[in-house]
């Protein structure tokens, strides 16, 4: 039996199939039935003909369930350990930035700090997640002291 080119690559690598995508939508739906108001999910499995209950916590049926919609609507999903060490072009692709201005505007700076292996810059995801999040609060407060501005000229 040979397998299709796609199945050759991990999911994470490319873009999924639609029988891939199909089940990542029926799996959320099955998830999004399950679950509670508190955000809990209750899942009843069975297993070797023996029934098992799987209970997900309202953070990591969020995570799955968020997972689920991308791999759902047919995008690609990678899953970054905080831990990682991330290469100059890793980081740069989580801010969405330029790998250029990644290093010209945020290493070189020293507003992220990073280690060298040889020659090779690297950079813990754990500080490019704190970048990221310290960013989002700053744009989310300037924008709400826009909305300020704005409400009292009205």
């Amino acid at each position: 039996m040979t397998m299709p080119a796609s199945f050759s690559e991990p999911l994470g690598q490319r873009l999924p199939n639609a029988d891939e995508s199909d089940c990542a939508n029926q799996l959320r739906k099955i998830m999004a039935a399950q679950t509670k108001s508190d955000g809990e999910v209750v899942l009843d499995l069975v297993a070797d003909n023996e029934k098992i209950q799987v209970v997900l916590n309202s953070q990591l049926s969020k995570l799955l369930m968020d997972l689920l919609r991308v791999i759902g609507r047919g995008d690609a999903a990678t899953l970054v350990p905080v831990s990682q060490q991330l290469t100059t072009q890793q980081a740069a692709d989580l801010l969405n930035v330029s790998r250029p201005y990644f290093i010209s505007k945020l290493l070189d700076t020293k507003t992220i700090p990073y280690s060298k292996v040889g020659r090779h810059r690297r950079i813990s995801a754990a500080d490019v997640f704190e970048y990221r999040n310290n960013m989002h609060r700053k744009r989310s407060a300037a924008l709400e002291e826009l909305a300020e501005q704005d409400a009292d000229l009205l």
